[in-house]
C-alpha cells in the first residue's frame, strides 16, 4: 500500500472532491438528485484542517486522493475511499488507523450498508443512539462504538 500523509490546508478542495465522489457513488439512494453542498463541505474541511485536535490523513496516487481519514482521538470523523479503489482495503486501513489513535466512536448513515458492513467486520457495533444528518434530506445517522 501507498504511504499515508497528513493532509495540509491546500488539500481542502481535493478532500471535498473525494468526499463528493464517494458520496455520489455510494449514497445516491439516500441523497438522490439533491445538489451536493460543495461550499458547506469545503468550509467544513477548511475548519477541520485548521483544528489541531483533528488529524486528517490521506493517501494519493497519480489519479489523486485514494482515501481520506479524519479522526480526533476519540471519534472517527470522516472516511472516504475513491470508488475505483473500493474493495482494496483502504477503508479498513483508515478505520484501523483511527482506532489505533484512540477513536472509539463514529456516526454512519443508517442506509450506508457498505460502510456499516465494514465497521461491523472490524467489531464496531451500533450503540443504540441515532441522530439526524446535517445535510438534506436529513437521513438518520447511527452511532457505532469500537470494542
Amino acid at each position: 500500500m501507498s504511504t499515508w500523509r497528513r493532509a495540509e490546508p491546500e488539500d481542502a478542495v481535493a478532500l471535498r472532491d473525494l468526499e463528493r465522489l464517494a458520496s455520489r457513488a455510494g449514497l445516491a439512494h439516500v441523497f438522490g438528485d439533491l445538489p451536493y453542498p460543495d461550499d458547506d463541505v469545503l468550509a467544513r474541511w477548511t475548519i477541520l484542517l485548521a483544528d489541531p485536535g483533528v488529524r486528517v490523513e490521506v493517501v494519493e496516487d497519480d489519479d489523486g486522493l485514494v482515501v481520506l481519514c479524519a479522526h480526533d482521538g476519540t471519534s472517527l470523523r470522516h472516511l472516504a475511499v475513491r470508488p475505483d479503489r473500493w474493495g482494496a482495503g483502504w477503508g479498513r486501513a483508515g478505520v484501523e488507523r483511527a482506532h489505533a489513535a484512540g477513536a472509539r466512536r463514529l456516526w454512519v448513515l443508517a442506509d450506508n450498508t457498505r460502510a456499516r458492513a465494514l465497521y461491523g467486520s472490524l467489531g464496531w457495533t451500533p450503540s443504540g443512539t441515532t441522530q439526524e444528518c446535517p445535510w438534506p434530506p436529513w437521513p438518520t445517522e447511527v452511532e457505532y462504538v469500537a470494542p
